[in-house]
């Protein structure tokens, strides 16, 4: 294991071990994503089945997948991240040996495993109680998971720019979560928007990658989808990367 690895694993450790302690963030990382999933479930089940393209079983799927990914990695993050600067550590974190992206990624990395895991168990879960078919196309799902735990990782760390506290990170984090969730497929599928609607939406953050999770649930994605969902996390990525460099904060406000 190189330096690097080293590092960020050390890191990772210490902020599992502080997610441990924090009642909050634990409630957000564990608990609210299947919560949430419940309240999705309720939600499709007031609309036609012939509306739902996967079916009610798979929709729940897809959209819990992506729940799953905005509560624990964005939303999660964002509260870990500004808890560590207000607390001075990512001051002090930058006085050592890690680099500034080893920082950002060893804090993440509880986030990304849990947010991994709980989608495996959401995948094993679907099979047996829904009785949903396996993933028809895993690779397509791996990438569009890993592709939205970098971009989410990148949005908590912007977003923490306009983050003052602790307290403050449900209100900051709300305005993309609502969007995500009507926009991007995940309490509303797209397939049932109007074309206009539809249109706009394919602008949003979030919807790359969730198409690339559609595909991969579904095994349904045309080549020009997919390529539009490519461009469009790749665009997110730029924007957020170069957010993150101009307006991250390593030390508390004053």
């Amino acid at each position: 294991m190189n330096a690097t690895a080293r590092r960020m694993t050390a890191l990772g450790r210490a902020e599992l071990t502080l997610l441990g302690r924090n009642k909050n963030n634990l409630f957000i990382a564990l608990l609210m994503p299947l919560l949430m999933i419940f309240v999705l479930r309720s939600s499709l089940g007031q609309m036609e089945p012939g509306e739902l393209p996967g079916g009610m079983a798979g929709t729940t799927l897809i959209g819990g997948t992506g729940m799953i990914l905005v509560l624990v990695v964005y939303m999660g993050l964002v509260s870990a991240l500004v808890a560590r600067r207000e607390e001075l550590v990512l001051k002090r974190l930058r006085t050592g040996e890690a680099t500034d992206l080893e920082i950002l990624g060893g804090t993440a990395l509880p986030s990304a495993a849990i947010a991994l895991l709980q989608c495996a168990v959401l995948t094993v879960g679907g099979a047996l109680v829904l009785d949903v078919p396996a993933p028809r196309r895993p690779d397509l799902l791996v990438l569009g998971l890993l592709a939205a735990i970098l971009l989410l990782a990148g949005l908590a760390a912007a977003t923490t720019a306009i983050t003052r506290n602790v307290e403050s990170a449900g209100l900051t984090t709300l305005p993309f979560f609502l969007i995500s969730a009507m926009g991007s497929g995940l309490m509303v599928p797209r397939d049932v928007l109007p074309d206009l609607a539809a249109s706009i939406t394919e602008l949003l953050p979030f919807t790359g990658v969730m198409e690339f999770v559609r595909a991969g649930w579904l095994g349904v994605g045309e080549p020009r989808d997919l390529l539009t969902a490519t461009l469009n996390t790749l665009a997110w990525g730029v924007i957020t990367v170069f957010a993150v460099q101009k307006w991250f904060r390593w030390e508390p406000r004053r």
